[in-house]
């Protein structure tokens, strides 16, 4: 096999342009093949990232009525327990998963004021002592929660820097005094999420689509003081962190299991409300595009591998005269197929790694011009060149048993 190799190497590189031209059809085959699939890649990857998760790899179950977060203004849930300290570790135990947190969170309008502003649509969010380090949220200034405060129902409270911007305006809030609900908390500091960007709105439909819900600030409450403003035994939601990013739909969906153990009511479960289903309804039919164009791009390769049986019965007849002298020699047709066989699958081969190159610069190139994301997916290598090497060996296969089938006297008699 290494002999056929070496022997293979130098027939290409003795005919350097026309193995080139010959390997052109697989080249572009593969080159626009890896493209496709690594715009698709990137634009899944984006993807999961805006619908799934902000970068930190953590995933939000929440109690769902159907397909939509439960309406706690409507009372506690019957037959849903609080998560209790057992379910928390059985989550933290499972497979890539680092971490994991329960917590109460509210959205309403009108809900926390400081003198005369409001904080539109805010958060309220009741946090366990793990909550920031889970979460990925650094204190900036200020202090965080003593080990009593999360427990004794003191009114204490610590803000993000949206709800600092919009309340405070450039001043000072630690130590102010908001109200939340009616109730008078203590401003004890301002936390950031270290992931947290800037994005760049084009249009009032990215806004709403992708950002809107960065510009909605959030208080932070310990979580026993919860009920001083809501109400007592409130199932709450769960952060799971897991180590990458596309660990979060299978972690949510075994977290999501444990969780429902303890649901006695059928008409409630925890789950991600849609974005799961939005990102599964989009990564189908990205996938199923990918396909097609991926169907499409692989004719070039039929093209190519025609372009392969060709040559290979061009080089057959040009060295006739060597296969009946080394038949003569007793060489069987064995050696001589596999010789043909592996000259066809070394040339495509190299086609193959050279269109993966291509690919990617293509693919490279599409996105800094468009700005589409992109990205390399390893098995789709690994597929394009052994689909490659078969393209060559399908093809290769005629003129090498013809090759092998040649009469070595007939063979020595040809000029």
């Amino acid at each position: 096999m290494l002999e056929n190799i070496r022997l293979s190497l130098r027939g290409i590189w003795s005919h350097k342009l026309r193995s080139f031209l010959t390997m052109l059809g697989v080249i572009i085959g593969i080159a626009s093949i890896i493209a496709i699939v690594s715009i698709v890649e990137g634009t899944n990857q984006r993807l999961e990232k805006s619908l799934i998760g902000s970068g930190n790899n953590v995933v939000n179950l929440t109690l769902c009525q159907g397909d939509w977060p439960y309406d706690f203004s409507s009372g506690v849930p019957d037959n849903v327990p609080m998560v209790s300290e057992d379910t928390l570790s059985a989550i933290e135990s499972l497979d890539n998963v680092t971490g994991v947190t329960a917590y109460h969170q509210r959205q309403g309008w009108g809900t926390v004021y400081y003198k005369d502003k409001g904080m539109s649509n805010g958060y309220v969010t009741g946090i366990q002592e793990n909550y920031f380090h889970v979460m990925e949220y650094d204190l900036i200034s200020g202090r965080t929660f003593k080990d009593n405060e999360y427990t004794s129902g003191k009114k204490v409270a610590i803000i993000d820097e949206t709800a600092k911007n919009t309340l405070f305006e450039g001043e000072n809030p630690v130590g102010a005094v908001i109200e939340i609900k009616q109730e008078p908390f203590t401003i004890v500091g301002v936390a950031k999420n270290r992931n947290a960007v800037e994005a760049d709105y084009e249009s009032i439909d990215d806004y709403y689509m992708n950002g809107s819900e960065s510009r909605i600030g959030t208080v932070f409450i310990p979580f026993g003081t919860w009920p001083v403003i809501y109400q007592y035994d409130e199932p709450e939601s769960v952060g799971v962190k897991v180590t990458e990013t596309k660990e979060m739909q299978p972690g949510s969906k075994a977290a999501a299991e444990i969780l429902n153990m303890n649901v006695m009511n059928g008409e409630y479960s925890y789950g991600t409300g849609t974005e799961d289903n939005y990102a599964d309804d989009l990564k189908t039919l990205t996938n199923a595009i990918q396909m097609m164009l991926v169907g499409i791009a692989s004719l070039s390769l039929l093209v190519g591998g025609i372009g392969v049986m060709n040559i290979m019965l061009v080089s057959v007849t040009e060295r006739t005269s060597e296969i009946g002298l080394k038949k003569a020699l007793g060489a069987k047709r064995r050696v001589i197929l596999w010789q043909f066989l592996t000259e066809s699958a070394v040339l495509t081969s190299f086609g193959g790694i050279l269109g993966i190159i291509a690919g990617i610069a293509l693919a490279k190139g599409i996105s800094v011009v468009t700005g589409m994301d992109f990205g390399i997916s390893v098995p789709w290598i690994i597929i394009s060149v052994l689909f490659s090497m078969f393209i060559g060996i399908l093809f290769g296969a005629m003129p090498a048993n013809q090759a092998s089938k040649l009469n070595p006297i007939d063979a020595l008699r040809r000029e």
